[in-house]
């Protein structure tokens, strides 16, 4: 395995980062206990989750099962950089949140740490990032917040997820004015070759204010995992953002082109999809989310695979980013 610091801090994390939405909702917690000891052997140490992983009436069930394997020992929890995030409604699916039971008001924060510990079964969380903006909440008491975690030892560091770039500035410069506040570390964020429109600037913003770029859906929902030649052979089927994309012809044909470019070179197309971003800059690591032992295998591979020039040309053309800001939309 390889490490990178994550962002300007002196953290030291893996470059894939072992993503846990599966667990319960598709991976039993045996599974999963396995997916995690076999990650940790190869020596992955970024694990993230969310409170809310689990979903529908099982909400918090995924740091549950984290919080289970932890309490097995064999220092487990010490070598794990641990990653969670709060905003989410914690309520069923279908029922309103409580008042202060959701979102970054100081209160659910200061209530939703405690929990989301509880369910871990630890004393404090290393990477705490908030899952979505809170129009309603100023970064003034978001950070008198955090600042309080941190000295309680609750937390160590925080992190953000779907920020947009204007957002990243906004809350830096607020943890600047207020002194002492190391402010985001990182940011979360949907990038993979088919889907770039983070280069405009949520990357620029994020390389700017020294945050480590973390993209989550690296194969964009399947689709970049082989999904038409799967189609063929009679495997796995396309669906959610998979299908929904290749309902279209165009995005179809950009597809089969990206699969045969890859098989050109003979390589594996989910594995090239997650070494291209490891080639991206200020990535710090895709999040990879396995539901077996074997997709966990060939998301390692990708940690080794060196991509020709040529084939960064010819994802390139396939696959074209938006370009640099303000150029991409300026003219």
């Amino acid at each position: 395995m390889k490490y990178t610091q994550l962002g300007r801090t002196g953290l030291k994390v893996s470059r894939l980062v072992l993503g846990t939405m599966n667990f319960g909702p598709q991976t039993d917690e045996a599974d999963s206990h396995a997916i995690m000891d076999a990650a940790l052997d190869a020596g992955i140490n970024f694990f993230d989750t969310a409170n809310v992983y689990g979903w529908g009436e099982n909400k918090g069930r995924t740091e549950s099962i984290i919080g289970n394997w932890f309490a097995k020992g064999g220092e487990r929890r010490d070598k794990v950089v641990l990653a969670t995030k709060v905003y989410a409604n914690m309520a069923a699916d279908g029922q309103a949140a409580w008042p202060n039971h959701d979102k970054l008001s100081a209160l659910n924060i200061r209530r939703a740490v405690d929990a989301s510990l509880k369910r871990l079964q630890t004393d404090h969380i290393d990477l705490y990032q908030f899952h979505h903006i809170d129009r309603d909440t100023p970064f003034e008491e978001i950070w008198q917040a955090i600042d309080v975690l941190v000295q309680q030892g609750k937390i160590l560091y925080a992190g953000s997820s779907n920020f947009p770039g204007y957002k990243i500035a906004q809350a830096n410069e607020i943890a600047a004015r207020r002194g002492g506040t190391i402010g985001l570390v990182s940011e979360q964020c949907l990038y993979n070759l088919a889907e770039r429109r983070a280069e405009m600037e949520v990357i620029p913003a994020a390389q700017d204010y020294g945050l480590g770029v973390i993209p989550w859906s690296p194969l964009h929902g399947g689709l970049l995992g082989g999904i038409i030649k799967k189609e063929v052979q009679g495997g796995r089927r396309a669906s959610g953002r998979a299908a929904d994309t290749l309902k279209d012809p165009a995005a179809r044909a950009q597809v089969q082109a990206y699969e045969d470019l890859v098989d050109k070179h003979g390589l594996q197309p989910g594995e090239v999809a997650l070494a291209w971003l490891l080639t991206r800059p200020g990535v710090t690591g895709p999040i990879v989310g396995p539901r077996t032992a074997e997709q966990l295998e060939s998301a390692l591979r990708a940690v080794e695979l060196e991509l020709s020039e040529d084939l960064l040309s010819g994802l390139d053309e396939v696959f074209p980013g938006p370009g640099p800001s303000p150029e991409a939309f300026a003219w």
